[in-house]
C-alpha cells in the first residue's frame, strides 16, 4: 500500500515537474525492487517467483534509508558543506512523508515505562532487554538514539 502511493506520487510530481522529489522517489523504488530480488528464489525450501513487500519491509527501508540522509547531512555539516547538507536534508523531508507519525515525547516515555515494567529491569545492564520491548511498539515512531537515552536515563536514575 505504502509502496503504491510512492509510485503514485512518482507519477504525480513527474506530472507537475518536480524533478527534485521524482528522484528520491525513484530511488526509493529501486531499493524496494533490490528487496525484491533479494527476496526471490528459495524461501522456506519452497521456490518463490514473485516476491511481494509488506507494508512493514517497506517501512523497514524507509527507515533505513531516512537515517542515511540524517547521517549523510550530519558528516556533511561537519565538512562545512551545507549545501551537500541542505540536499540530504529535502531528501529526508521528502522520505518521512512516507514513514509513520512520529509520537511525542510524553507518549514514547509511556511506552519507555511499560517496557522497563514488563522486563522487569532495574539498572544498566538491562538495557537491552527494554530496548527490545519499547521497538516493538516504536519501530519506525521515534528516533532509535533518543528512545535508547531515555531509557538509559531512567535505568541509571533507578526509574
Amino acid at each position: 500500500m505504502i509502496q503504491q502511493k510512492i509510485k503514485d506520487d512518482l507519477i504525480d510530481f513527474l506530472k507537475a515537474g518536480k524533478s527534485f522529489e521524482a528522484g528520491v522517489l525513484r530511488l526509493i523504488l529501486s531499493v524496494f525492487k533490490n528487496k525484491e530480488i533479494e527476496k526471490k528464489g528459495r524461501q522456506d525450501g519452497n521456490l518463490v517467483q514473485e516476491a511481494i513487500l509488506t507494508d512493514e519491509e517497506v517501512v523497514d527501508i524507509l527507515i533505513k534509508e531516512a537515517k542515511k540522509r540524517k547521517e549523510a547531512a550530519d558528516i556533511y555539516k561537519k565538512g562545512d558543506r551545507e549545501d551537500l547538507a541542505e540536499k540530504e536534508m529535502k531528501e529526508l523531508g521528502v522520505i518521512k512523508k512516507y514513514l509513520p507519525e512520529e509520537l511525542s515525547a510524553e507518549e514514547i516515555e509511556k511506552i519507555v515505562d511499560k517496557a522497563i515494567a514488563a522486563t522487569n529491569a532495574i539498572n544498566v545492564k538491562d538495557i537491552g532487554k527494554v530496548i527490545v520491548e519499547a521497538m516493538k511498539e516504536l519501530k519506525g515512531r521515534a528516533d532509535t538514539s533518543a528512545i535508547g537515552a531515555m531509557i538509559k536515563k531512567k535505568l541509571e536514575n533507578g526509574k
